[in-house]
């Protein structure tokens, strides 16, 4: 256990930052620390009333919003246990989470509590509206009583409340803190339990490794409810005293590169979605000019180009972040290769939700080209691989990161912690002397090809994906031969008014050009035409098992 605690850092930050703006949605309502702190104390209040323990479960549904991170605070501050669940979820799934997780009150949005029902959730004493802070419905009526006096009771105890006046809860750093759903690629929902000692070490590790100084503005724009956005993006920069401003819906490019230009963040998070469609839509097109491909030929003129090219990026982004780190999915490489060359600031991290969630990290100036950073001070990181520099082998770790289990389920929790406690992350790499990971792809989605070797779907699929029309793809095996389910970019082909008739001659061109760009054990033999958008997790990650050879 490391001695830092995370109710210690949101304590120390609200009495130091007292009257500084903390919380805004974008264009809408902002708190203070001050104000945050309030309420936080006027629902603990309400919690010691309607009996709910240190340890008890509190399940939260909603889209990203201040009033989302007030009741995040609120929960883990007063000891009891969060259950953020991602508002992606169809109302069954939402329900059963509910219901598997034991949570005794639920804080929701208005609408999606219109596709709830409180009768298929028994346990649920109290459901409370995250859009107004009221009381919605419950079972008990003297709860709404005591809600609605909570104000009261709080100018009662501190007539006239000050900094020293918040005290939350003493829970130890090995007490449960989040039970975190995700949906993952396997298709089963697991419950991650992560301990106040992991997320402590998260923000611990961030406030000493990453660029960002008390007071800089941050924007907010990644799904809260999961780990990544959750701690990098609200509870590290909240610990140091800054100002979040949360893209309340979910964002498109346009918006949040809008944001951006008005915020001008100091330390910008993305999933490389984000990244990777500025490259394909505004880099490549202008790169790919004749006259621009003469130009970077002549070695004075290409590197005055790359400069103006980073500059006009680093703009795009509010022009004064000091880093851009990228994280929760596989980075494309000829995207990374390029704003390498450019020199822009910006490093690829990897981390995972059983790890609340950071795994490795590096710099911008410091990281490798094609590595995920290098192992966090409080995980032991190895290969299991008879030559780890080499030879690809499962990442396993240990440490103070690692979650203690699936709520509820010791089957397959033993199914990746054994008995030394190593945490076998399914993800396949190689880690040199240096301690640099380089990720190759998942366990469960590498092929092995007709000559015995590795052959990870991710790689050739980051190919096809920089392709002019071409908007996702998915590699599978059939029959022992490599075959692309390419879902096209239907907006792209109707600009250049392309005919249906030609989408499948026109893909074939683009897998013999992907080919030459291939060992010849990664050539893809078919492509196949996916009209539908693959279907994916609420982070967004493709739902490969779908898609299998055997689902064809």
């Amino acid at each position: 256990m490391i001695k830092e605690r995370l109710i210690g850092y949101i304590e120390q930050s609200i009495k130091k930052n007292w009257d500084i703006e903390a919380l805004s949605d974008y264009k809408g309502q902002g708190y203070s620390y001050r104000e945050i702190a309030e309420k936080i104390m006027q629902f603990h209040i309400f919690f010691r009333e309607a009996g709910i323990a240190e340890g008890d479960k509190i399940a939260l549904v909603g889209r990203n919003s201040a009033k989302w991170c007030i009741v995040y605070l609120t929960v883990v501050t007063y000891g009891a246990v969060i259950v953020p669940v991602l508002p992606d979820f169809k109302p069954d799934d939402l329900t059963n989470i509910i219901n598997h997780s034991d949570s005794k009150i639920l804080f929701v949005d208005d609408k999606l509590w219109e596709a709830l029902n409180l009768e298929k959730l028994p346990l649920i004493s109290t459901v409370i509206s995250v859009d107004t802070f009221q009381i919605i419905t419950g079972r008990d009526p003297s709860a709404k009583n005591a809600y609605d006096s909570i104000e009261e009771k709080f100018r009662e105890l501190y007539p006239s409340f000050k900094p020293e006046d918040v005290r939350f809860s003493d829970v130890t750093n090995d007490k449960l803190a989040v039970i975190s759903y995700t949906s993952g690629t396997t298709g089963f929902s697991k419950g991650v339990m992560l301990t106040h000692n992991c997320l402590a070490a998260n923000v611990r590790f961030a406030q000493n490794h990453m660029p960002l100084n008390p007071g800089d503005p941050v924007v907010s724009f990644l799904p809260l409810a999961h780990t990544y956005g959750c701690a990098f993006e609200f509870l590290f920069p909240f610990t140091y005293g800054c100002h979040i401003t949360i893209l309340s819906k979910t964002p498109s490019p346009q918006i949040i590169l809008q944001a951006f230009g008005e915020i001008k963040p100091r330390l910008i998070l993305s999933v490389p979605l984000v990244i990777e469609k500025i490259y394909k839509k505004q880099i490549l097109p202008v790169i790919n000019k004749p006259v621009m491909k003469i130009l970077l030929a002549i070695p004075g003129i290409k590197k005055l180009l790359y400069k103006k090219i980073r500059e006009k990026l680093e703009h795009s982004f509010g022009g004064r972040f000091k880093e851009l780190v990228i994280g929760g999915a596989a980075f494309n490489p000829d995207t990374e290769k390029f704003f390498k060359k450019i020199g822009f600031r910006f490093t690829v991290g990897y981390g995972m939700t059983e790890c609340g969630p950071l795994i490795s990290y590096a710099s911008w100036d410091t990281t490798k080209l094609g590595a995920s950073g290098r192992p966090v001070d409080t995980l032991e990181v190895k290969i299991d691989s008879p030559d780890p520099e080499n030879i690809v082998g499962e990442i396993i770790l240990k440490g103070e990161n690692v979650m203690t289990g699936y709520y509820k389920n010791e089957e397959a929790t033993r199914a990746v912690i054994d008995e030394e406690g190593w945490f076998h992350t399914g993800d396949l790499g190689v880690m040199d002397k240096d301690g640099n990971i380089f990720i190759k792809g998942r366990c469960k989605s590498m092929i092995l090809g007709p000559s015995g070797k590795n052959i990870y779907p991710e790689e050739i699929e980051s190919v096809f994906n920089n392709e002019k029309y071409i908007a996702e793809t998915v590699v599978i095996d059939e029959n022992n031969k490599l075959i692309a389910l390419i879902h096209p970019d239907y907006d792209q082909l109707k600009n250049d008014n392309i005919p249906e008739d030609q989408i499948l001659t026109i893909l074939d061109d683009v897998r013999k050009r992907v080919n030459n760009r291939l060992p010849d054990y990664m050539a893809v033999h078919k492509v196949k035409i996916q009209k539908e958008e693959f279907i994916k997790t609420p982070k967004r990650s493709i739902k490969r098992f779908l898609y299998s050879s055997e689902k064809q």
